[in-house]
């Protein structure tokens, strides 16, 4: 049942017009999510309004080749306006020059809203992105939370140290 339900479950996404045709966006529609695009957010933005997420969408190869002072501003903008973000970084292979600019920018943010998560392709930037959106998700946030809290309870009316300790 837990399957047919997060098989079925869709949401809005806003997404910045500059991934207009971008695989990301041809399977997040192909599933069937409402996919509304907008040249009013952050050139490489995926926004989930209905979970409080952003993501920023960026590849590491152009990190490297462009200025970094015109990214830091994006990114500045981008945590001053979305309160639960991440940055997606995308590289086929995340070797030490890659995973330095993925330092450089954590030290940058350091104490900011802002989380980094590293991508290998589209599918991955997809399954990321659902998962975070949907466990944030109010429905969905609350049934994650009813679970953990039954499956505590469990734990400790089975557990041997909880029985012992009664005992003591």
């Amino acid at each position: 049942m837990a399957e047919d339900r997060s098989a079925t479950w869709t949401t809005t996404v806003i997404m910045s017009t500059s991934l207009q045709g971008h695989e990301v966006a041809i399977v997040l529609q192909n599933q069937r999510h409402k996919v509304r695009f907008s040249d009013s957010v952050e050139i490489g933005s995926i926004i989930f309004p209905l979970s409080g997420i952003a993501f920023l969408f960026a590849y590491a190869h152009e990190l490297c080749a462009t200025s970094g002072q015109i990214f830091i501003g994006r990114v500045e903008k981008f945590i001053s306006v979305h309160r639960n973000c991440f940055l997606v970084i995308a590289a086929a292979l995340h070797g030490p020059i890659e995973w330095n600019l993925m330092f450089n920018i954590q030290q940058r943010f350091l104490g900011s809203s802002l989380r980094i998560i590293p991508v290998h392709n589209s599918a991955d930037i997809v399954k990321i992105m659902l998962t975070i959106a949907k466990a944030t998700c109010k429905p969905f946030n609350e049934s994650i939370r009813d679970r953990l809290l039954i499956a505590k309870t469990q734990i400790v009316e089975n557990s041997t140290v909880w029985k012992v300790l009664d005992q003591i």
